[in-house]
């Protein structure tokens, strides 16, 4: 990603806010690209979303003066219909905009109840210009839930790439990362919020004249967004598979989504992390009197993850290219861990990696908290 232009402000504003000021954002962004774009947010509220409904209703002028409209679902299913729904704009006569980006959100059980049209909608496409994002909140702990959930899971399983903010400033960051890849790729891309990040507040600099990368593609890349004449059922799975992940992992790559923030870019001792764990590993580093000199001096790397699901190969191979431990530092259940260990098995002197248990299988990071 680019660095941040002359023109960042600075800000102070809750999660909610952030997620407010989100399509406003990328609603500048395409008219300043000459692109004639709206905006459409459905989706049900939910802890730790429940207040995300309330603050784009007292927003509801500023939307409505950047051609975003606002419609909360009657459930969660109906809601991801409707967004699906937007990205078939181009099929319409008449058409008065260039495409429609959307957001749709929920918690958890939407999550599930909503895979079916998920699932569809990711292997059909989205517009070029158009892009959805799916924004959920997990509740880890089960604080205001029958069970805990992790959705990043599900998401994972229809092949949706999945960016997990580490901050309210990684929300609007990773939010217009993840319309822009939606673009590229053709995939619906989720954006996972948890209890301690979606509740929380912060001043950060809000730079709103962000540009992202577009790698040179290969032809055989080609063909990823939505069409009206329906491919074969292995088709689109090949399409999906072949065509469409490749990119979004592409994009990762290209705008350094995923990158070493502490140590050395190879470190002998490679921490990966991502979310809330992120924060968690950085404050038990400065409790271990561990800043980046001394990370430096001990050879220990911290490979800050955003895109945990599909892993992008190229920027972990390179950060774990020549360690000879990989801790792996992530919230519930291995998400991160498995795509690690398949990816850096066959490196020539391949690490040794920990995470939920240890190098001798015993129980390290609890799975269950």
């Amino acid at each position: 990603m680019n660095g941040q232009s002359s023109d960042a402000e600075f800000a102070f504003m809750s999660a909610r806010e952030a997620l407010v000021r989100l399509p406003i954002i990328q609603r500048q962004l395409d008219r300043q690209a000459g692109l004639n774009t709206a905006g459409f947010i459905t989706g049900y509220r939910g802890s730790p979303l429940g207040g995300y409904d309330s603050a784009l209703w007292q927003a509801q002028a500023q939307l409505e003066a950047h051609d975003i409209v606002f419609q909360p679902g009657l459930n969660e299913d109906l809601a991801a219909i409707a967004v699906c729904g937007t990205q078939q704009i181009g099929f319409v006569s008449g058409r008065k905009v260039d495409g429609v980006f959307s957001i749709w959100y929920g918690k958890g059980p939407g999550v599930d109840r909503s895979g079916d049209p998920f699932k569809h909608a990711n292997m059909q496409g989205v517009e070029p210009h158009g892009g959805v994002l799916l924004v959920f909140g997990d509740d880890h702990p089960g604080k205001s839930s029958s069970v805990a959930h992790q959705s990043d899971r599900a998401l994972a399983a229809h092949d949706i790439p999945v960016l997990f903010p580490a901050s309210v400033a990684e929300i609007i960051e990773l939010g217009l990362a993840g319309f822009a890849m939606s673009r590229f790729s053709g995939l619906l891309v989720g954006l996972k919020l948890v209890n301690e990040t979606a509740d929380a507040s912060a001043a950060f600099a809000l730079d709103s004249q962000r540009r992202f990368a577009v790698p040179d593609l290969p032809e055989a890349l080609g063909d990823v967004h939505i069409r009206k004449e329906l491919h074969a059922v292995q088709q689109q799975d090949i399409r999906l598979i072949r065509r469409k992940v490749p990119r979004a992992q592409m994009f990762a790559r290209a705008n350094a989504l995923d990158r070493v923030t502490v140590g050395p870019a190879k470190g002998r001792f490679v921490i990966v992390t991502a979310g809330k764990a992120y924060a968690d590993v950085m404050n038990a580093l400065s409790l271990l009197g561990i800043d980046a000199e001394v990370a430096h001096r001990l050879e220990l790397a911290v490979y800050k993850v955003a895109m945990i699901s599909p892993l992008e190969p190229e920027g972990l191979r390179a950060a774990a290219g020549e360690a000879e431990e990989v801790l792996v530092v992530e919230e519930k259940r291995p998400v991160m861990e498995p795509q690690i260990a398949r990816l850096l098995i066959n490196m020539p002197r391949p690490p040794r990696i920990s995470g939920k248990t240890d190098v001798h299988e015993a129980p390290l990071l609890a799975v269950a908290v």
